[in-house]
């Protein structure tokens, strides 16, 4: 009878119109945050739970892990749905950021649970970059503290403006009314410092499952809707078809003669054949003439769809680019300010080049300079040189060719952005555009009817830059110094930029730390290149410590124009000759950010020529670099004698 009766519901069940409802169902993101163990890992598990989204076999094993692993005794430890990591169980703490779908009736839900411990702030910033809705907890013994108003502040600097205030472990503060008010008020006044105005604060107990989807019989003093209902009825969903057309370019779809297309996902905005469009940077224009999908032609295009915009124009336009509405169009810059969080182990330093990734492109970047720091309490701008890990800052940004952008404020996927150590390839920091600099607009390149060529043509020679780089008594400027004799002898146009020379005049308001050093080397770049450009042979010593700014100096010249000579020795050999009795200060402590001794050094991975002056002598060392310089075509074979 039972299996007649199962039969009989399977056969009635309309699975179309199933799938069709839980299409129709809007989508509401939203993330968890606060103080390390203010119960957001308890939270979602409780949603999961009494949304019934847990199955039988993870019920099971919820209820076993909670008798071995859990907080709660014997009852149920609802956050062990969501701190997966044996890290994270072992130490009762989230760490990664975990992501969660459920629904109800109503709607449906993807959740971030985020890390509250500030050693994971990255971690909390990524989870909160697509959010509709924060959800930001405090634990009722302890009020707001230093977490909760970091967090707060990236939720509100990343554009999220609907918070739901949880103050959670209500049972534990014997669910007192004047505990829940006070907080409430102090969050207030924070909050509104920091834009945060759109806020719904609920007494709840995450673990009791108090004002979660139903009202706690202990807070009757509390008129205000429960966590769900908030969840459920609250307004976020933004109208991105309203706003202006942004098409970046993927692909340039291009199967045969007969069709140029161009490939990609609408931003934001709406199209239509016969649109005014604008491609950027370039800014050559031209209209819609299709709009082609694999299913057909379309008459119109919303954001979020996937389409192929077929052009009127033969005009210009590669991947990376933005094609956007004619008579609305976004900035394009090589220039601009930007909100920035760091993210990386090691320190954020001015003038390092650095990739910079947007929605649709990738271009060399550097931070020109760090405007200030902000402190998350007090919100005051603070000075400095560079950011630390999870640190906010204001800075100027160059980049290495112009791009299309809106501000973040108007635009999030058309302001964002993320940094990436070129060498590691590791994100390092993410950012949120404020505006571009104006000053980029009235800098232009001045042509000159004299170039590279010419000037190097009149000195019969190749131009080039041999960059000598190791630890300091490694014989960098004894070597260069021979060197350049020998070019000289030929009748070599040259000139040698050394490190201590160079502090005596350009570089002399530069120190020794890292972020100095950063610079320091920026500035002789720049330098032999313009050296280069006079037609010179430019013999660069400087120790220049750091790989990524040795790359910098080489993406500066054209192909074959940089020679990197690595002058090996070792730190005891460099010490043993100590020639300016630098290495016996730095052992003393008298000098500091000493390369070798309390900074380190950096070897080059594939440099054009190595030396080890532990076992050549400086004259057969600058043998061998003159017999590189003629077997690769930078001297003449007829004047060339050792």
């Amino acid at each position: 009878m039972a299996n007649e009766i199962l039969s009989t519901e399977v056969a009635n069940y309309d699975l179309d119109q199933f799938i069709k409802t839980q299409e129709e169902k809007s989508l509401l993101r939203f993330l968890t945050c606060g103080s390390v163990d203010d119960g957001k890992s308890t939270l979602i598990g409780r949603l999961l739970f009494d949304s019934q989204q847990i199955y039988d076999d993870q019920l099971a094993s919820l209820e076993a892990d909670s008798k071995k692993i859990g907080t709660q005794g014997s009852d149920i430890d609802f956050a062990l749905l969501v701190d997966g990591l044996s890290a994270e169980r072992e130490q009762g703490i989230t760490i990664d950021v975990a992501y969660r779908f459920f629904s109800t009736e109503t709607r449906k839900y993807i959740v971030a649970d985020t890390p509250g411990h500030e050693q994971y702030t990255r971690n909390m910033a990524t989870g909160a970059s697509t959010a509709d809705l924060a959800i930001i907890l405090i634990d009722a013994r302890k009020g707001v503290l230093t977490q909760t108003r970091r967090h707060s502040y990236i939720v509100s600097l990343l554009g999220v403006k609907n918070v739901i205030l949880a103050i959670n472990k209500m049972d534990l503060v014997d669910y007192a009314q004047d505990v829940f008010e006070n907080i409430e008020a102090d969050y207030r006044s924070f909050a509104d410092s920091i834009g945060l105005t759109d806020i719904c604060a609920i007494p709840i107990s995450a673990l009791a499952g108090d004002n979660i989807f139903a009202a706690g019989g202990k807070t009757d003093w509390y008129q205000g809707p429960t966590l769900m209902q908030q969840l459920e009825t609250v307004e976020v969903s933004a109208d991105e078809t309203a706003a202006a057309f942004r098409f970046p370019v993927q692909w340039v779809n291009r199967p045969n003669l007969d069709f140029r297309g161009f490939s990609g996902t609408i931003m934001s905005g709406q199209i239509a054949p016969g649109d005014a469009i604008a491609a950027l940077p370039s800014g050559n224009t031209s209209t819609v003439k299709r709009i082609s999908t694999f299913d057909g032609d379309l008459d119109q295009a919303i954001a979020g769809q996937a389409v192929t915009l077929v052009l009127e124009d033969e005009i210009d336009i590669s991947r990376g680019d933005v094609i956007a509405a004619a008579n609305d169009r976004p900035e394009v810059t090589d220039q601009f300010m930007a909100h920035l969080l760091w993210m990386a182990d090691q320190p954020m330093l001015p003038s390092r080049p650095y990739l910079l990734k947007t929605a649709n492109k990738t271009v060399s970047a550097t931070i020109t300079a760090l405007k200030h720091k902000i402190d998350v309490n007090t919100l005051a701008h603070d000075a400095g040189t560079s950011l630390d890990l999870n640190e906010l800052g204001v800075c100027n940004l160059s980049l290495g060719e112009p791009i299309a952008f809106d501000a973040y404020s108007a635009n999030k996927s058309m302001g964002s952005f993320i940094l990436i150590d070129g060498l590691t390839n590791d994100t390092v920091g993410m950012g949120m555009i404020d505006f571009g600099l104006r000053r980029a607009e009235n800098i232009h390149w001045q042509p000159i009817n004299i170039n590279k060529s010419a000037r190097a043509r009149i000195k019969s020679q190749t131009p080039a830059v041999l960059w000598f780089t190791g630890l300091s008594g490694s014989g960098k400027s004894t070597i260069a110094n021979i060197v350049e004799q020998r070019l000289y002898a030929q009748r070599n146009h040259t000139i040698i930029l050394d490190g201590d020379n160079v502090r005596h005049g350009l570089n002399k308001d530069l120190g020794f730390t890292d972020t100095d050093r950063v610079e320091n080397i920026r500035r002789i770049a720049e330098t032999s290149k313009l050296m280069v450009d006079a037609g010179l042979m430019v013999l660069v010593s400087f120790i220049s410590p750091f790989r990524a700014e040795r790359r910098m100096a080489r993406d500066l010249m054209e192909e074959g124009e940089f020679v990197e000579i690595f002058i090996d020795a070792s730190i005891e050999l460099c010490a043993s000759r100590d020639p300016k009795g630098l290495y016996e200060k730095a052992q003393k402590g008298e000098i500091k950010n000493f390369t070798g001794i309390d900074s380190p050094y950096e070897n080059p991975e594939l440099a054009d020529i190595t030396i080890d002056t532990a076992n050549v002598t400086p004259d057969k060392a600058a043998d061998q670099i003159m017999l590189y310089l003629e077997e690769n075509g930078y001297l003449s074979e007829l004047d060339y004698q050792i």
